[in-house]
């Protein structure tokens, strides 16, 4: 019998390999090579003639098991040949292998049916999706791994060539080997958890969440330089999400840019007119609606230019050469996000060679995604907080009705709020926001950030809208309010202390709105 462990790190000598995939490429390059090493070869239907149109010599696994591909190729490669050949634990089965006539079985290469990329056909019907789950690639992958002190398993058309170079080194050993099984058990996890995903599509919250996450990137840092990161996507990746951004030029995005560029993306897709959001830190610092990108980044900005600094801009509408240019004279932008960018400002920006420019499809269905928040032991999963104003819940519970401009206001800070950490106290006039407090610990002190900050810019807020993202708990949040110019008022109502509020506000001349939904962030 072959002896196939040699030297201190039992490096595992390639005798026989089984081919067997769905991705073909570099599939020819790896089979002339264990070729060249005199590395005989096993193979499936489709795979063999992908060698067999290459020159390359190979024993179809069929002819090896005397058993034909049956059902359509469902059935091929569930043989105790096949499984023998790869789960034999060398000289503890020789008995076995030899009475049965099993050829061991040194490397499997094996990757599975693309059931991620059917279903993410439109079209795509259920008997697709079903014909496209493997069943005996997995069952190789499964095996090859366990038995990984007697085999190596390869999943990636990428690993080839160090397969390749390590058979040269002989250093084929059991670190990498342990490495590579733990790779074949996350490609099944993985696989095995979209398709349960699938089948689950109409299960908000299944019994057993599966994430099957990819890692797109390895980040500088995380939020600080001392923190290790990663940016992990779901498959299929959605192409209107960040993690199928285009990213245009500049530096590589961080783990803060990443976090901040879709927090801005979302907040600004709430409206439908031209609109531009800054955010920082995950909160916006000035949102606005505008005749055009350049008109509404303008006024974005200036609600607090100071905070702006170093923070991402998102547009709703695409970036052009005059909005860009806007952005360049008046701040240092880290990140700017658009669902397209004008030629010209592409050139514009080279200007900037740092400056990150993304370009991200619309969110058209931002509010289908569940989110998920990690605690200790475990993690918090809910449906996105998708309802903007509700007219069968909204209500005016003062004496005063809002004008249609106030309305209009009321509208556009609400829909920001949703985007703001709580406590939340967004203050707006003309579809743009003057101040806005984001994550105290007091409502009132939230009004209180959101009127300095207003006040340091010298911004008007006599006839503002306010919103709150949940009930006044007191009369001290109107009372200040009031002092500070503003005549309208949305919040969610249900407070115990409601009647001593709303006394408040028409004390004032305030006219309020309750929504009967709140806004929680955190």
């Amino acid at each position: 019998m072959t002896t196939r462990f040699t030297g201190d790190k039992m490096s595992l000598t390639i005798e026989r390999a089984l081919l067997s995939v769905s991705d073909k490429r570099h599939i020819v390059s790896l089979a002339e090579g264990l070729e060249s090493m005199g590395c005989s070869l096993l193979s499936t239907g489709g795979t063999g003639q992908v060698l067999l149109e290459n020159d390359v010599s190979f024993t179809r696994l069929s002819t090896y098991t005397g058993f034909p591909e049956i059902m359509d190729g469902r059935v091929k490669t569930l043989h105790p040949l096949v499984h023998g050949g790869i789960l034999s634990r060398r000289e503890l089965d020789a008995d076995v292998v030899e009475q049965q006539g099993i050829a061991e079985i040194d490397l499997v290469v094996v990757n599975l049916y693309p059931f991620v990329e059917t279903i993410s056909v439109p079209a795509c019907t259920r008997e697709q999706a079903i014909e496209n789950i493997d069943i005996g690639g997995p069952a190789m992958i499964r095996a090859a791994a366990k038995n990984h002190r007697h085999v190596l398993v390869v999943v990636e058309p990428d690993d080839y060539e160090e397969v390749l170079e390590r058979m040269k080194n002989k250093t084929v050993d059991d670190e990498y080997r342990q490495a590579m099984a733990a790779k074949a058990f996350r490609h099944t996890a993985a696989y095995d958890a979209q398709i349960s995903d699938y089948l689950e599509e109409r299960e908000t919250f299944p019994e057993t969440l599966n994430l099957a996450l990819r890692r797109q990137d390895f980040l500088r840092y995380g939020e600080n330089p001392h923190q290790r990161a990663a940016f992990y996507v779901r498959e299929p990746t959605r192409q209107n999400s960040i993690a199928a951004a285009r990213q245009i030029q500049g530096k590589r995005l961080s783990y803060n840019n990443i976090a901040d560029a879709d927090a801005a993306y979302a907040c600004v897709q709430s409206f439908n007119e031209p609109a531009c959001t800054v955010v920082k830190h995950g909160n916006p610092c000035g949102v606005a609606i505008g005749s055009d990108s350049r008109d509404a980044y303008l006024q974005a900005f200036a609600t607090d230019p100071t905070s702006a600094y170093g923070g991402i801009i998102a547009f709703n509408e695409s970036l052009d050469a005059e909005a860009l240019k806007a952005i360049i004279e008046k701040q240092f932008a880290e990140v700017i996000v658009a669902p397209a960018v004008a030629s010209e400002a592409i050139e514009l920006a080279k200007r900037r060679k740092n400056l990150r420019i993304l370009e991200m499809s619309k969110h058209e269905d931002m509010f289908e995604e569940l989110h998920v928040k990690q605690v200790s032991g475990g993690l918090l999963v809910q449906e996105f907080d998708s309802r903007i104003l509700d007219s069968t819940t909204l209500k005016c519970v003062t004496e005063r009705q809002p004008t249609e401009r106030e309305r209009e206001d009321l509208d556009f800070a609400w829909r920001v709020a949703l985007f703001v950490k709580s406590n939340a106290i967004v203050m707006a006039k003309n579809q743009r926001t003057v101040g806005i407090g984001a994550g105290q610990m007091s409502r009132v002190v939230s009004a209180k950030v959101a009127s300095m900050k207003a006040t340091e810019e010298g911004l008007d807020l006599c006839g503002c809208a306010l919103a709150s993202d949940a009930y006044f708990p007191f009369r001290d949040g109107l009372d200040f309010a009031a002092q500070n110019g503003v005549t309208a008022v949305i919040q969610p109502g249900g407070s115990i202390r409601d009647e001593e509020v709303i006394e408040a506000a028409n004390e004032h001349g305030i006219a309020m709105l309750f929504t009967g939904i709140r806004h929680f962030r955190h």
